[in-house]
C-alpha cells in the first residue's frame, strides 16, 4: 500500500477487534486483484485460522442453476456471489433472520452478529424458511493463516467494522464497499467514491 493510506488513514483510526460477524473492509488503494474494494464478512476467527466471504463480488451465475432448492430464500439479485479465491466449488450460505427469531434455538444457524447467521446447507430449506428474511450464497471463501491477517491490518490493508443485515441482502444496485465506508468514522466516508482503478478518476 501507499504510505498515505497505511500511515495516515486506517492506522490512525480506533481499531476494532477481528471476530465473527465483523467486516474486513479493503483499503481504498488495495491493489490486490482478488480483494480490491472487497468487504469480507468474518465467519470464523481463532488462533489457527480466519476465514470469511466477500460480500461485494457478484457473479453472473444464478443460484437457481447451482442450488435450485434454495432459490425462494435468495434475496434479489438471485445470483451466486464469489466469496473468495479458495475452494470455489464449495458454497457458503449466509442468512438474515426475521426479527424476534431465537437464533440459539435453531441448530442450522451459527450466529455471527445481530440477525446474521451462517446457515448449514445440509438441512432442507423448509427447516429454516420460516426463520429467515433472506439469504446469500457464496462460491469459495477467503482464508488467512495464523498471524497473516494481523500483519495486513497493521500495514493498513484492512479496516475492521461491524456488519449490518443490509450488508448481506444489499440490492444489486448498491456498491457494498462504498456503502460500508460511508458509515465509518471520518475521514473514511470521504473515500467512499474512490474508484476501483484510480486512473479513472
Amino acid at each position: 500500500m501507499s504510505d498515505f493510506y497505511a500511515d495516515r488513514l486506517f492506522n490512525a483510526l480506533e481499531r476494532n477487534e477481528v471476530a465473527p460477524g465483523m467486516l474486513l473492509v479493503a483499503a481504498p488503494d488495495l491493489t490486490s486483484e482478488e480483494f480490491n474494494r472487497s468487504v469480507v464478512l468474518v465467519i470464523e476467527h481463532s488462533h489457527t485460522t480466519t476465514f470469511g466471504v466477500n460480500l461485494a463480488a457478484r457473479s453472473d451465475l444464478a443460484v437457481a442453476n447451482v442450488l435450485p432448492e434454495w432459490t425462494d430464500l435468495t434475496a434479489k439479485p438471485q445470483a451466486l456471489y464469489i466469496g473468495g479465491p479458495l475452494s470455489q466449488q464449495a458454497v457458503v450460505g449466509l442468512g438474515v433472520t426475521k426479527p424476534g427469531v431465537d437464533i440459539g434455538a435453531s441448530s442450522p444457524f451459527n450466529k455471527l452478529a445481530n440477525r446474521l447467521v451462517h446457515v448449514d446447507l445440509r438441512v432442507p430449506p423448509s427447516d429454516v424458511k420460516g426463520d429467515l428474511e433472506g439469504m446469500r450464497f457464496f462460491a469459495g471463501y477467503a482464508e488467512w493463516a495464523p498471524g497473516q491477517l494481523n500483519r495486513e491490518i497493521e500495514q493498513g490493508d484492512w479496516f475492521v467494522a461491524p456488519a449490518l443485515p443490509s450488508d448481506i441482502l444489499a440490492p444489486g444496485r448498491v456498491d457494498v464497499w462504498g456503502d460500508v465506508m460511508r458509515r465509518q468514522p471520518m475521514p473514511l466516508p470521504l473515500y467512499s467514491t474512490y474508484p476501483s482503478d484510480p486512473t479513472d478518476n
